[in-house]
C-alpha cells in the first residue's frame, strides 16, 4: 500500500517541482502561447470578415449578373424587334417595286397591243381597200365591155343623178 499512499516529503518536492514549473511555464510559455492563441483568433475573425465580404462581393457580382444578362436579353430582344421590322420593310418594298413593275410591263403590253391591234386594222382597211378597187375595175371592165352596155350605165347614172 505504500503505493498508493504518499509520504510527505514526496508531496513537497512534487508540490515544489510542481511550483517551478509553473512559474516557468508562465515565464516562458504563457506569453507566446496566449499571443499564438490570439494571433490565432484574430487571424480567424479576420478569415471569417474576408469570407463575409466575399460572400457579399459574390452577391453582388450574381446580381450584376442578372442585371447584365437582363440587359443582354432586352438589347436582343431589341436587335430580334428591328430585324423583323427590317425584313418587313424590305418585304414590302419588294412586293410594291414588283407591283410596280409588273404595272409597267402590263401598260407597255397593252400599249403594243394598241399599236399591233392599230397597224393590223391599217392593214386590213389598205388590203379590202385593194380588192374593193381590184372587184370594181373587173365589174366596171365587165359592164362596160360593150356600147351598148356603156350607154346603159350613163342613162342610169343620169336618173340617179336627177332623182337625188
Amino acid at each position: 500500500m505504500d503505493l498508493v499512499t504518499p509520504s510527505f516529503g514526496l508531496m513537497i518536492w512534487t508540490t515544489l517541482v510542481f511550483l517551478v514549473l509553473l512559474l516557468l511555464l508562465k515565464k516562458f510559455a504563457w506569453k507566446p502561447v496566449l499571443t499564438a492563441v490570439k494571433e490565432r483568433e484574430s487571424k480567424i475573425d479576420e478569415a471569417l470578415k474576408a469570407a463575409e465580404m466575399a460572400k457579399l462581393d459574390m452577391a453582388k457580382l450574381k446580381s450584376q449578373n442578372e442585371d447584365m444578362k437582363k440587359e443582354a436579353l432586352a438589347a436582343r430582344e431589341q436587335m430580334m424587334r428591328e430585324a423583323k421590322e427590317t425584313k418587313d420593310t424590305i418585304i414590302a418594298e419588294a412586293k410594291e417595286a414588283a407591283k410596280t413593275e409588273s404595272e409597267k410591263i402590263m401598260v407597255s403590253a397593252r400599249e403594243e397591243i394598241k399599236s399591233e391591234k392599230n397597224a393590223a386594222m391599217a392593214e386590213i382597211k389598205n388590203q379590202v381597200a385593194v380588192l374593193s378597187i381590184e372587184i370594181a375595175e373587173k365589174v366596171v371592165k365587165e359592164k362596160l365591155s360593150s356600147d351598148e352596155k356603156q350607154k346603159t350605165l350613163v342613162d342610169n347614172l343620169i336618173e340617179d343623178v336627177t332623182l337625188n
